[in-house]
């Protein structure tokens, strides 16, 4: 078995997503307090309470940049002491990332993925396990941002919804009433739309992140069948000891419903990113959209504000159960341990984790659905319907998490390739497997 082992040669990966959230008074200082006693993994800095001091956040949400300083100027209110620096990047973020880790000058307060990175960053991380803000994640959450030993090394930037996304009314139009919960069903599905002469996917594989969104559905699938955790799966084959021909899901279903995709769906797939794979639903060029979550609700309604979207899992197989939505939180914040600021920066987030403010921030202002307990879902339709969804149904295991992304991006290289026609499907499964292994792990 080959791992490659991770320094600070960290994946030079397309961080998107959204940031984070807010907190209570009480609990901040809560917060303060265990940082002083060095829960948080930190020295203690000597100033005072009422000394200026300044957090430089460094993190890669461009669209989100309203809503972090609309926070941080709340902020300002309650520690008028406190500057926060808000630098964000994106196309170049993990390589300027690396360097400033590289050259000693981390950030007070950096993003990264969750899961597997959250031990790839495990010693510029501040341990914030005992803290008011670790307490106020959810369970699913919390999981997300804890590391293989037990510490919660990570703030959610948001929680996070993957599923199929479709327009009701063309479905309905097709005669389609129930969305498909098994292959057999969504084949019937495609001839309905087809017949009425309604493109069944609008497609985004010019992407490599949408892939890992769409095979996560199916590995858990496999996990089920094989009555093994998905976590336990993606370790095996990150150990080299599985292979999907072992399991029919993985082998069949997944490369079956890809080439569907292609098929039944919108032209030239690899040179639609996600952008236009958004335009061609919102517009009705398509009556499915793939690969994608909860943060493109608001991007649909600008272009067509009274679009009726609904959500579902994934049809993998013949056994409905296994069609299930995928919830947890896939980016995290880091606070560096070895910051000079690291008992305010902790404070702050406790405050933004824990206030009435940081409940209503999440919903009224980002717009993300809330990755803490007792905060109220945005006014949209996908998280609206999620929360439906998780009161009769269990939500899919978040399995990207399980992997760095690293492979995750290899991997959406290698099935580009295959869709192109530029490898077989078992030359792009041997190239996955050896790709899982070289870069699934950060040990």
């Amino acid at each position: 078995m080959k791992k490659k082992i991770l320094a600070l040669s960290f994946s030079l990966v397309l961080i998107m997503g959204l940031l984070s959230a807010c907190g209570g008074n009480n609990a901040a200082n809560k917060g303060a307090n265990n940082a002083k006693t060095g829960n948080n993994g930190a020295a203690a800095t000597t100033e005072t309470d009422n000394s200026p001091v300044t957090i430089n956040m460094f993190t890669a949400s461009p669209e989100y940049t309203d809503a972090f300083n609309a926070y941080i100027a709340e902020y300002k209110k309650v520690k008028p002491n406190v500057t926060i620096n808000l630098e964000i990047m994106q196309a170049d973020y993990n390589t300027v990332l690396k360097s400033r880790i590289a050259a000693g000058s981390t950030p007070d307060v950096f993003q990264t993925t969750a899961g597997g990175d959250i031990d790839t960053f495990a010693e510029y991380s501040a341990d914030l396990t005992n803290e008011p803000l670790a307490a106020a994640m959810t369970d699913a959450v919390r999981a997300n941002m804890t590391s293989s030993d037990g510490k919660v090394l990570g703030l959610p930037v948001k929680g996070n919804l993957f599923c199929i996304i479709y327009n009701k009314k063309l479905m309905e139009e097709a005669g389609v009433t129930t969305f498909p919960k098994t292959t057999a069903e969504m084949d019937d599905a495609i001839k309905k739309l087809e017949a009425k002469g309604i493109k069944p996917f609008a497609n985004a594989y010019k992407e490599w992140w949408v892939w890992k969104h769409v095979f996560q559905h199916f590995v858990n699938a496999a996990a089920a069948d094989a009555g093994v955790s998905s976590k336990d799966l993606v370790n095996k084959f990150i150990a080299g000891d599985a292979h999907f021909k072992d399991y029919p899901v993985l082998y069949n279903n997944f490369f079956n419903f890809i080439d569907t995709t292609v098929k039944h769906g919108t032209d030239k797939p690899l040179e639609r990113d996600s952008n236009a794979q958004v335009s061609d639903f919102a517009s009705g060029k398509a009556a499915i959209m793939i690969g994608k979550g909860a943060w493109d609700e608001e991007a649909i309604k600008k272009i067509t504000p009274d679009i009726q979207i609904g959500i579902a899992g994934y049809p993998v197989s013949d056994k409905a159960d296994q069609a299930t939505i995928i919830t947890g939180a896939d980016q995290a914040l880091r606070i560096n341990k070895d910051s000079k600021v690291v008992k305010q920066t902790v404070e702050f987030f406790n405050w933004l984790y824990t206030s009435e403010y940081g409940k209503q921030w999440f919903s009224n202002v980002a717009k993300v659905i809330p990755p803490i307990k007792d905060a109220p879902l945005p006014a949209l339709d996908m998280p609206k319907q999620m929360n439906e969804i998780l009161k009769t149904e269990k939500s899919g295991d978040l399995t990207v998490n399980y992997s760095l992304d690293t492979f995750h991006q290899k991997f959406g290289e290698l099935m580009q390739a295959y869709i192109g026609g530029n490898k077989t499907k078992d030359q792009a499964i041997t190239e996955i497997e050896q790709a899982w292994v070289q870069l699934g792990s950060a040990q």
